[in-house]
């Protein structure tokens, strides 16, 4: 889109909300959902700032969707292996500030078929070579390719260390011309979970919303593995510094009336194991008309007791549980002063229902005390019963590592004969080792 009128014209036709995204940017940048005209309008206005030469890119916003990506790795349009992970989040966060599961857990068998399907069909019809990545939207079993890249995601070594299937390694194989064997599907049927989750550094950034959005926000991740979803989703939380509410004391405010029916049941479990729920106007009085116990809050501007100000502090609440009720960037609004507060203070946060519905559902099943540090390979590699891709067998000259000439060249040493005059290597099976392992560790 280059004009004002034509992004209102294809909002008109598809229905909104919209995804405006600027040209020619990273990581999400200015990039927005607009639910209406005039959050279309600051969308625009904003896009047009990071890059005024170019056009605008708008699509249909699919609500409620799962999103789901493909890393694979492709040798002349031939998929070598291909792994498909699933985003906790629905479409809507950034695929950088999302806690990512392999393998996938929640996601119909069907679908996972078909998204490998349609990432062999681009392989062929783009020829690639090397690593590239499909991200997909799924509602029920519809699947929708968001975008492809033609290059290594960050969740290159994720998927790597998780299945033990070096992709770093195949991709680098692939892209020299060595020939490489694919990966068979079997090796990623893992008998363990992975979870990768963000790490962000909003208490260092005076005034930023930390709320997720399509905008990327978070500076680092790391990963866990575990013997189900809930032990590797506790643990990654905890790596990235996540404090266990060992008080038990949670405030819940929930923006729409969607997400605070959806968030009910959870609702309902969290008062079971023994919390005390807290909770805005509207939250409170959703919850008492379900049965659900709860203590309101009064926001700040009421200017009643027991008020927000007060308990958001590290003494009375050890979790925060907002979800802002749309897209568009809003603030000084009271959800915002929440969250604010919450990361100043350090009250640990979660903005996301989806993350929210997860964290409840493993603190129920799983207890923080029964968490286990465990060895890498009790998991991936010989102990876990898999015996590894390794060094790849390739077809070329046979090199040594460090030797500086082909091995079959019969260089003299410890004062044997003389080198024999160089001659062309013969070309034969070698165990090559592989070139990306330092990449991994």
């Amino acid at each position: 889109m280059t004009s004002q009128r034509e992004a209102r014209r294809f909002a008109g036709r598809v229905g909104y909300p919209v995804l405006v995204r600027p040209s020619y940017v990273l990581s999400g940048a200015a990039m927005r959902i607009a639910s209406d005209g005039t959050a279309l309008l600051a969308a625009l206005k904003g896009a047009a700032e990071v890059s005024r030469r170019h056009p605008v890119v708008l699509s249909k916003f699919i609500e409620g969707a799962k999103e789901l990506e493909a890393d694979a790795v492709a040798a002349k349009g031939r998929i070598l292996a291909v792994a498909v992970t699933e985003h906790v989040e629905n479409a809507g966060v950034h695929s950088g500030d999302a806690t990512v599961i392999l393998p996938p857990q929640k996601i119909y068998l069907e679908t996972v078929r078909r998204i490998r399907s349609i990432t062999a069909e681009l392989a062929r019809a783009l020829r690639i070579t090397g690593p590239f990545n499909v991200q997909f939207l799924a509602v029920d079993n519809q699947v929708m390719v968001i975008e492809c890249n033609l290059r290594a995601s960050r969740s290159f070594p994720f998927i790597s260390k998780v299945s033990g299937v070096d992709f770093v390694d195949l991709a680098t194989r692939a892209m020299m011309g060595a020939e490489v064997r694919p990966v068979p599907a079997s090796l990623l049927d893992l008998g363990h979970i992975g979870v990768k989750a963000p790490q962000f550094s909003f208490s260092r950034i005076k005034g930023a919303d930390p709320a997720l959005r399509v905008e990327m926000a978070s500076t680092g991740e790391v990963a866990c593995l575990g013997d189900d979803l809930a032990d590797a989703f506790l643990k990654a939380i905890l790596a990235a510094g996540f404090k266990p509410p060992t008080r038990k004391q949670v405030l819940l405010t929930i923006g729409s009336l969607r997400d605070k029916t959806k968030f009910l049941p959870s609702a309902r479990v969290l008062h079971d194991l023994g919390f005390t729920l807290y909770a805005t106007r509207h939250t409170s009085r959703f919850l008492e008309e379900q049965g659900v116990p709860n203590v309101r809050l009064y926001k700040i501007h009421e200017r009643r007791k027991p008020s927000l100000l007060d308990y958001i502090t590290p003494n009375r609440l050890d979790l925060i549980i907002n979800v802002p009720a749309g897209y568009d960037r809003k603030e000084l609004t009271d959800g915002y002063i929440i969250r604010r507060r919450a990361t100043d203070v350090g009250i640990p946060l979660i903005t996301n229902l989806q993350l929210a519905e997860l964290f409840v559902k493993s603190i129920a099943s799983t207890r923080w005390e029964d968490l286990k540090v465990e060895p890498y390979d009790r998991y991936v590699g010989p102990a876990a019963g898999w015996k590894g891709s390794g060094a790849g067998e390739i077809e070329g000259p046979a090199f040594v590592r460090g030797a500086g000439r082909a091995e079959n060249e019969g260089a003299g040493r410890d004062g044997g004969s003389a080198p024999a005059p160089a001659r062309k290597p013969a070309r034969r099976r070698v165990r090559v080792e592989p070139l990306a392992q330092a990449v991994l560790a």
